[in-house]
């Protein structure tokens, strides 16, 4: 570990302990209690919504979507950027977004905006175990878990959200719920998916393991 995370991993500690910034860390788990990557965890104040124009990105490389889970605001220009020497005709069928960028290289000439909430499966025309995932969400605090199950949500003022979290696997409906946001908290919460469920992420050469 370098000095910088180290300071930086102490002063998360400290502070989630005195609750001297506005932060919050959502753990989400598993039925077996295991830690969930790739989980979209969306805090929303329906009386205060906040939309601004981002820019992000879906890249293909190595005949893979990077990153598998992604979850995004609202209006957020998306960029398809093929970093592999074959060409990809990158899709989605899904009702809150049906666009399709034919055979290319390199980089499409214009992004796609995702301008309704909802979850876009994506998909490759060439290559069929090419999968990935995009949350759109009305949130500006939407993030996606890391390999500990977890995401940190800093500056977020205190008051009452709506909990919405979502995974490509999960085998029942999250039933949104209302939290009490106050700074400092460390919140657990767990999705329906079972061990024997779990399909592992598409890889090159693999078949596809998961259909929405």
């Amino acid at each position: 570990m370098t000095l910088f995370a180290a300071v930086l991993s102490g002063c998360l500690l400290f502070c989630f302990s005195t609750g001297a910034i506005a932060a919050v860390q959502i753990t989400v788990t598993d039925q077996q209690g295991q830690p969930l990557e790739d989980a979209a965890v969306e805090l929303l104040d329906p009386a205060n919504k906040i939309f601004a124009q981002k820019k992000a990105e879906v890249k293909q490389q190595d005949l893979t979507f990077i990153p598998f889970v992604s979850a995004y605001q609202i209006g957020t220009a998306v960029d398809f950027p093929n970093m592999d020497k074959t060409r990809h005709h990158v899709y989605s069928f899904s009702p809150a977004k049906v666009f399709e960028l034919k055979l290319y290289a390199n980089k499409p000439e214009a992004p796609v905006v995702f301008d309704l909430a909802g979850i876009i499966a994506l998909g490759c025309n060439i290559h069929d175990y090419m999968q990935a995932y995009i949350y759109i969400g009305e949130s500006p605090f939407l993030q996606v878990t890391d390999g500990k199950g977890q995401v940190t949500f800093n500056d977020i003022p205190d008051g009452t959200y709506q909990l919405k979290l979502w995974h490509p696997w999960q085998n029942a409906d999250w039933v949104t719920q209302n939290v009490q946001i106050k700074q400092g908290q460390l919140m657990s919460y767990q999705l329906a998916i079972t061990a024997q469920e779990k399909p592992k992420k598409p890889k090159k050469g693999f078949g596809a393991s998961y259909t929405p």
